[in-house]
């Protein structure tokens, strides 16, 4: 966490005012009883006129609310009132929207820690912003979990414009597809003209690379009138290296004891705690209140540290239903331990997150695709069992001991439903994890794409895409982030070594192929091409298809029961149990053609008076298949591989005809 000093907008030093000019604009906050506030920091514009300021710095004993001119000059300044606690506040009559301030403390001017608006970037100063908004989503509702398909999206590589309005437009094709849930990659103001957003340092100030908040404001708008619900990614568990200034204003919002991965850990639990969980839970409520999000997505939640009595983990999901009592809401972790308290209820001790992410299917599915077994790839194998038990309970390490941590990974789960997970194929983050970015189905058959694609978008928990999955995007996702040349050279560094775990990105003949993080052409590689939905277009109809089925085949979509077994080596069935008895079995087989002489199986047996015919197939050439024959022969069950294939009951409850050679 870099601190440093008072800056201007252009990087330097501000300038002094004249001692005359100074003491002529000079004005004490006029005192007044507190006025009703959104949230209890930040600069809020009043009804009647003026501004009301408010900002926690207890380290200090003066602040003063320092305005400036349209040549960026200082043109008034105006003292806040102390209040018990360390907060300062007061009333700023000629301050306005679009008025740019900065904080004046002892020791130099500094942006608002709880800035609206960072028109100039995180060294720049605050604007303050008219949270009104002629919102027309007073019907919607959101979506319950059992209709979500989640869409990973970065606004700076989702379009070539990269901005609100440019993905805006394309949010009616998302929803023709079938999507029903963005999941929008953090937004908080970082520096830089690109990034991930991992490394934001204005937790409240939509970045400027994007436009401007109205536009934000704009998009939830739109997305709610095609039936889109909006979840952002928040980053609660660190704050970026440059450009944060909290330190100047209160070193409490930091802890010691404890280390985080990417810079100091929060003080969520030890001295002056309050005022630091208040920010956090007052950003939680900002994003659904102002802005209509339908909820969050909590990166590395196992980097929040807090041993309260009442966790924060457990109070932010709280506060984000309490901001929006009429909407459906929806609030995802991440969590590496794979801690399953987070999806509890806190009637059951747990947090009430509504899922979490499941990492344990994504790396089933890489083994089972590429054959990775190093780093933390190493404790899966891909098999059968692997995917049976995922769909029936979620994560696969509850508890076991795992070889590459050397430790015990996940708590038991088993009491968890399907829609409390949500699985993927893919990820900023997988992807990235890579030498060159590869997406999946330029690193496997296309065949064994097709078919885990299937299995991801026909499973019972909550599917995700990474933007561009939809059409096997020919563009890497890479990791990319411009700092200053000091700090980009340490990210790289760090970036290399963090990958070295991967004994191929390690060695020597890998050496120099990483792209560097900070370069713009690694910004620009990962921009998609839209026009691929075209020139892509079996695959892009493979995913229409498949959110057509998960959405209108009633069992598929929320059956009474599942289970599942192993057929093969390489091939396993799950069967959804239909209320009215005609049950969907889906067949998956990601090796070669496999044939059952004879099928002990129950979970293979037909219903009542009916037989099995394929009512979908991942090799309907179509897709860029090879076609599919009948799968149940008087011969036995054949069924070709790599594929994915979805039986429904059928009148015809004969075999079809086939004979076997000796051989088979």
């Amino acid at each position: 966490m870099n601190s440093t000093g008072a800056q201007a907008r252009d990087g330097e030093p501000p300038r002094p005012a004249s001692p005359r000019r100074e003491a002529a604009a000079s004005a004490t906050a006029r005192p007044s009883a507190a006025p009703s506030r959104r949230l209890p920091i930040g600069a809020e514009p009043l009804p009647g006129g003026g501004v009301h300021f408010r900002v926690w710095a207890p380290a200090v004993i003066s602040v003063a609310v320092e305005r400036l001119d349209d040549a960026g000059g200082i043109s008034g300044i105006t003292a806040l009132q102390p209040e018990a606690g360390g907060y300062f506040s007061g009333i700023v009559a000629d301050a306005q929207p679009g008025t740019r301030y900065r904080f004046r403390l002892p020791q130099g001017s500094f942006p608002d820690p709880a800035s609206r608006f960072q028109p100039d970037g995180p060294h720049g100063p605050s604007e303050v912003v008219d949270p009104d908004f002629p919102w027309s989503d007073d019907e919607w509702r959101g979506r319950p979990a059992a209709e979500l398909v989640l869409y990973e999206l970065h606004l700076g590589t989702f379009t070539t414009a990269g901005t609100w309005s440019a993905t805006m437009a394309e949010l009616p094709e998302l929803a023709r597809l079938g999507i029903t849930a963005l999941e929008i990659m953090p937004i908080a103001e970082f520096p830089g003209t690109f990034g991930w957003g991992y490394d934001g340092v204005d937790l409240f100030a939509p970045t400027r690379l994007y436009g401007r908040p109205e536009d934000a404001r704009r998009f939830v708008a739109r997305a709610h009138e095609l039936g889109l619900m909006v979840i952002l990614d928040v980053v609660y568990n660190h704050f970026g290296p440059d450009g944060c200034y909290l330190r100047e204003f209160a070193p409490q919002y930091f802890s010691t004891k404890y280390q985080c991965e990417w810079g100091d850990p929060l003080n969520f639990e030890g001295d002056h705690a309050k005022p630091v969980r208040e920010f956090f839970l007052a950003n939680a409520r900002y994003w659904i209140d102002e802005f209509h999000f339908d909820g969050l997505r909590l990166d590395a939640t196992q980097q929040i540290f807090d041993a309260s009595p009442v966790s924060i983990l457990a109070e932010i999901p709280a506060a984000v239903r309490a901001a929006a009592p009429h909407r459906q809401t929806f609030v995802v972790g991440e969590n590496e331990p794979q801690h399953a308290r987070l999806a509890r209820p806190p009637a059951r001790q747990g947090f009430g997150f509504d899922a979490v992410w499941n990492d344990d299917f994504h790396h089933s599915a890489i083994a089972a695709a590429v054959g990775k077994r190093e780093a933390y790839y190493l404790d899966y194998r891909g098999a059968p069992q692997e995917f049976v038990s995922a769909a029936k309970y979620g994560f696969l390490f509850q508890g076991q001991w795992n070889q590459w941590q050397q430790k015990r990974r996940g708590t038991p789960a088993l009491d968890l439903a399907p829609a409390r997970f949500v699985t993927f194929l893919q990820n900023h983050d997988q992807i990235a994890n890579s030498l060159r970015g590869l997406r999946l189905h330029q690193l496997t058959s296309p065949a064994i794409h097709r078919a885990l694609t299937a299995l991801l978008l026909l499973s019972p928990s909550i599917p995700m895409l990474f933007q561009g999955q939809e059409f096997g995007a020919s563009t890497p996702f890479l990791y990319f982030a411009e700092h200053h040349p000091a700090l980009a050279s340490l990210v790289a560094g760090g970036r290399r070594r963090f990958l070295e775990q991967f004994r191929t990105i390690a060695a020597a003949d890998a050496a120099g192929s990483l792209a560097e993080p900070h370069a713009p052409e690694t910004f620009r590689r990962s921009q998609l091409n839209l026009q691929e939905r075209e020139t892509h277009r079996p695959t892009y109809l493979l995913h229409q298809d498949l959110l057509r089925l998960r959405r209108e085949d009633p069992v598929v979509r929320d059956p009474r029961g599942l289970d599942g077994a192993v057929l093969g080596a390489r091939a396993f069935l799950l069967r959804y149990f239909a209320a009215d008895g005609r049950d969907r079995l889906l067949l998956v087989n990601l090796g070669g053609d496999l044939t059952l002489r004879a099928a002990p199986e129950p979970l293979l047996a037909p219903v009542d008076n009916l037989g099995w015919e394929v009512a979908w197939s991942s090799e309907n050439p179509a897709y860029g298949g090879l076609g599919t024959p009948a799968l149940e022969t008087t011969a036995g069950w054949i069924i070709p591989g790599p594929g994915v294939y979805l039986l429904s009951p059928h009148p015809n409850c004969e075999p079809a005809r086939a004979k076997l050679s000796e051989e088979d």
